[in-house]
This record gives C-alpha cells, structure tokens and sequence, in this order.
C-alpha cells in the first residue's frame, strides 16, 4: 500500500482509484481547496455536487472541474448554500432530500477565519456559526440520505489548538472577542461534531472523521490582511528556528487537498473514523499541556474527548434550536 504524507497530493492519492457510481457533496466550492478537491473526484469518475454561498462566484470559479467532468463524464453541478444563514441551510438540505438520492461521502470543507467580530444572520458568532452550526444543521439534516457505509469528512485544523469549544459562551457576549481564539473553537467544533456524529452513525457503517489540510494560501485569510499573515509567519518562523527547524512552506492546493480525498475515499472506515487526520494519515494525540509550534503535527486531547463531544452536539441542538 502505497504510503502518502504532507507533500502527497490528490492526483497522487487518488492514482488508480474509479469513483464512478460515486455522489459527493463538497461545501464551499467557490474558491482554494474546495474547487481542488471537487475537480480531482470528477476526475476519477464521482458525480459532485457542489454548495456555495455565491453561486455566480462558484461558477466561474468551476469551470475546470466542469471539464475534468465531462472529460471522465461524470456529473457536476452547484447548490446555493450559505452557512451563516440556518434558513439557506436548511433549505438546501430540503432540496437534496427532495431528490431522494444518496450520497457517498459528504465533506464539509467551506469556512471562514479570524474575521472581524461579525455576527451570522441568527445571531452567531461569526466562526462558530459559519464554521461549525451550519454544517452541524446541514449534515444532521441529510444524514438519511448519507448511504450505509458512507463517510462524513469534516474540515477542521492544527487552529484547534488556538481554544477549545465555550459552552458557557459560544458567542463571546461576555468574553472578550479574539479572532484566532473563536476559529480555534469552531475548528475544535469541527473536530467534536466528527468525533460525536461517528459515534452516533457507525452502527450502519456511515465513519465520520476530521481533517487538517495544512497551511495553504487561499482565501481563508483575506480577513487577516497581508500584515497579520505576515506577523503570524513570522511567529511561526521563529518557533520552528528556536527548535533548530528549517522556515515554513505553504502547500499547494493540490497538497492540501490530498488529505480530504484521502479521508474521504481512500482510507478505511475503521481507520479514519472518529479520528484527527492531516498529511494523509491520522495524526497523533499530543497532551494538551505539551508545547509544540503551530505548524507541528498533532491533535489535542481536548478535541476528541467523546464526553466534550457530547456536550457540544447537545448545546448545538439547543443553539439552532432543533434536535436530531
């Protein structure tokens, strides 16, 4: 079996795999790694549906995995779905059960990062809502529809690592507002929804499993501005120097969309389920206590404690104010 790792990627993982026969929903494919991941699976015969907030903005954004579609003729299309808005998720949920027709995998890759202190259309925070309440909402509600031994991938990162999930205060209404603390809650989010969604599906042999794709440079640090990606650099830079480690690279897209086709397609059920995965292949589990730089391998306790995840499945469903 071939063995893949950080500069895998997703034409490399997926060598010699035909996904015809496949249905794939891939969230926020308008730009970066969730046009990537969308255009390799086409390629190797999936049929993909794609959801995005801005679907003008997606269509242009897509027009090679339409190709690589009709090269390998596969199917794809788009879906209107914007996260910080449980109308539009709720709605775009009810037209894919509508149609009645399953899925393969689902993976939840849209998100946003260290955005200003916004809030979302039902009164989120911005990172939380858009991150994990809206996929929590839109993943719950097309679960039926997720084919018995499917797979559910959740986009999360090493950002975890910033905070974990605030029960007492998910909206920072009586805590001060920190751009990286409330993406390391929604991406501990991201982590525990995977871990507690597993739990609950594995009976019928549907895994669910997290990922960290890396550091790439797309949109998701347009709110940062070049000055604070360039201060976090830096950081990062002189942590890895401090260890006697070489600076930083970024991924290519490719790259950082590997490990969530590997999760996804790739990898075993009994493998990746329940787990924390980055570089194609689970990571290890580093005491919460431990220092290690932010570009370092490693998941922390606290986001795959099944009791924590637990706690935040029942205060989400408090939060939307729906149960599943």
């Amino acid at each position: 079996m071939s063995v893949f790792g950080a500069k895998s990627t997703t034409e490399e993982v997926l060598a010699g795999v035909n996904l015809k026969g496949q249905r794939i929903l891939v969230t926020g494919v308008s730009a970066g790694l969730g046009v990537e991941t969308a255009r390799a699976l086409v390629a190797h015969g999936a049929d993909v549906v794609g959801a995005a907030r801005d679907l003008k903005k997606a269509e242009g954004a897509t027009a090679k995995v339409r190709e690589a579609a009709a090269a390998s003729g596969a199917r794809f299309e788009l879906i209107e779905l914007d996260l910080a808005d449980l109308a539009s998720v709720r709605a775009c949920a009810d037209a894919l059960l509508a149609r009645g027709e399953s899925f393969d995998v689902v993976i939840a890759n849209a998100g946003v990062m260290a955005t200003p202190q916004w809030r979302t259309k039902d009164g989120f925070d911005m990172q939380f809502g858009t991150n994990h309440l809206g996929h929590f909402v839109l993943v719950n509600r097309i679960a039926p529809v997720i084919k018995d031994g499917g797979r559910f991938v959740s986009l999360a990162s090493s950002g975890h690592r910033f905070s974990d999930v605030d029960l007492e205060d998910p909206n920072f209404d009586h805590t001060e507002y920190a751009p990286f603390a409330a993406y390391g809650r929604s991406k501990t989010a991201n982590i525990l929804f995977a871990v507690e969604f597993d739990r609950r599906h594995k009976h019928r042999g549907v895994r669910a499993t997290a990922v960290h794709p890396g550091g790439i440079y797309t949109e998701l640090a347009r709110h940062m501005g070049d000055g604070g990606l360039k201060q976090l650099l830096d950081s990062v830079n002189q942590a890895l120097a401090d260890q006697g480690q070489p600076p930083f690279e970024f991924k290519t897209v490719p790259q950082g969309s590997a490990t969530s086709v590997w999760a996804g397609v790739v990898a075993s059920g009994e493998e990746v389920g329940g787990k924390y995965c980055e570089n194609c292949h689970v990571s290890r589990e580093v005491d919460d206590d431990v220092v290690i730089t932010p570009v370092s391998e490693g998941v922390r306790h606290y986001a795959l404690n099944p009791e924590r995840a637990k706690a935040l499945w029942a205060k989400s469903e408090e939060m939307v104010g729906e149960s599943f």
